[in-house]
């Protein structure tokens, strides 16, 4: 009877590893083609793997809470027919894993050993191989603070570790003096009482907890603020959106309008399109704007519209349609929420005036859009200055002030409050 090999396939950009969190199917199942067979965890999404193939669980090699690398066999399935003895059928696709980012260290370190770990932790290959570039040995290895699954170090934690690595250099006390240790005071645990509920971060939660601290300790944050006159859009909206929906079966929200707005101004200021790589600044050739969209277990994902410059609004309104809707059903792909280059996330959605939102790392900015409101302003008018009753929006751009400052920020905020207020009303949905 011919078998075939069941792997872990490839599952987005930078993915090289991924941890079984459910087996839908137990040895002995006859299974069919497109069954759901294993739901894996990844550090960006979550997916449910179908059979390539018919025939029956003979072997699961791989327990629930599992880590382990693309390609590698977690399955065997025999097949029906009288191929006995007949080797595994696998088809092993190709990985892609990135370069490290590299930084200066000292070349006298012994590098750490590829296959083993002082201090009996698990390290991934791709975190061994970093290890090995950076000549970064086992007792650096060990110091390093993990926050992967029972505190592993993830290619995150170790990039992270590599900015700030050899920044500050201990200085000699001087000759008079007597050298102190002290040891900072720990965090104090919070005091429980009768009543209190303890609710357990799911995978998600820590995950994005992990990914806001880290931001935080990656990048100074500035924000900065702009007031926008939505009433021209506001207006447009309401005479043109009942014609868009009939036309292209889309609803027209606010959300592509602030995006192809902003789309143009990355292509303006292309300082704010970009990542740091150590002192290297990387300005991305594509504008691939993610949004961040609230799940409904409160968690939060960033679907990505890859190459939103070249969209016209109908095509970013299908877009953001189509990945919110998927984003809420988690049936997004893992491609879907990775290349992101600049982030926009709507707070008005739920009612907020404005807001300052963390960096999405490894980007340099993101764009905050509150409530758009009426509210009495001065207008400007040939017979002079009045009050009128106009539609308002707060901008806040957060940008790492490492490579963004003042002036580049508030220009680029600037224009894009430009391209809202001065939206074309007589163009076509």
């Amino acid at each position: 009877m011919a078998k075939h090999e069941i792997i872990i396939p490839k599952m987005g950009e930078s993915i090289i590893e991924a941890t079984i969190t459910k087996w839908l199917v137990k040895e002995g199942d006859v299974i069919a083609e497109e069954d759901p067979i294993v739901e894996l965890a990844t550090d960006k999404v979550d997916s449910e793997i179908p059979s390539p193939i018919d025939g029956t669980i003979e072997k699961i090699l791989f327990k629930e809470g599992d880590v382990v690398p693309v390609g590698e066999v977690i399955a065997i399935v025999a097949l029906e027919g009288d191929d006995a003895g007949e080797e595994p059928q696998k088809e092993i696709p190709k990985v892609e894993i990135p370069e490290p980012s590299v930084a200066e260290t000292p070349e006298t370190q012994t590098p750490v050993e590829d296959n083993s770990a002082d201090d009996g932790r698990f390290y991934s290959p791709l975190v061994r191989k970093i290890a090995k570039e950076e000549n970064i040995n086992s007792a650096e290895l060990a110091s390093i603070q993990g926050t992967g699954k029972d505190d592993r170090v993830t290619k995150n934690d170790i990039l992270i570790y590599l900015e700030t690595r050899g920044q500050q250099k201990p200085q000699a006390p001087a000759a008079t003096e007597t050298k102190v240790t002290t040891t900072p005071p720990a965090t104090p645990a919070p005091e429980f009482k009768d009543g209190d509920e303890i609710i357990q971060m799911d995978r998600m939660r820590k995950l994005i907890a992990d990914h806001m601290v880290a931001s935080v300790q990656t990048s100074p944050h500035v924000t900065s603020f702009i007031e926008v006159d939505m009433e021209p859009i506001v207006q447009w909206r309401k005479k043109n959106k009942e014609a868009f929906m009939a036309r292209e079966k889309q609803k027209l929200t606010f959300t592509p309008i602030f995006i192809e707005a902003t789309a143009r101004a990355l292509r303006d200021f292309p300082g704010v399109n970009a990542s740091v790589n150590g002192d290297k600044i990387i300005l991305r050739k594509d504008v691939n704007i993610g949004m961040a969209a609230a799940l409904p277990n409160g968690n939060l994902i960033v679907p990505v519209i890859k190459q939103a410059d070249r969209m016209n609004l109908a095509g970013l309104a299908a877009s953001v349609n189509d990945l919110a809707h998927r984003s809420r059903e988690n049936k997004l792909q893992p491609d879907e929420i990775s290349g992101g280059t600049f982030t926009i996330t709507n707070l008005g959605t739920f009612g907020s005036t404005t807001g300052t939102p963390i960096i999405n790392q490894p980007q340099v900015a993101i764009l905050g859009i509150g409530v758009i409101n009426k509210k009495p302003v001065v207008v400007e008018t040939e017979f002079g200055d009045t009050i009128a009753i106009r539609h308002r929006c707060v901008l806040s751009l957060s940008y790492d002030h490492r490579v963004v400052d003042g002036a580049l920020g508030g220009m680029f905020l600037q224009r894009v409050a430009q391209y809202l207020e001065n939206f074309d009303t007589q163009r076509t949905a």
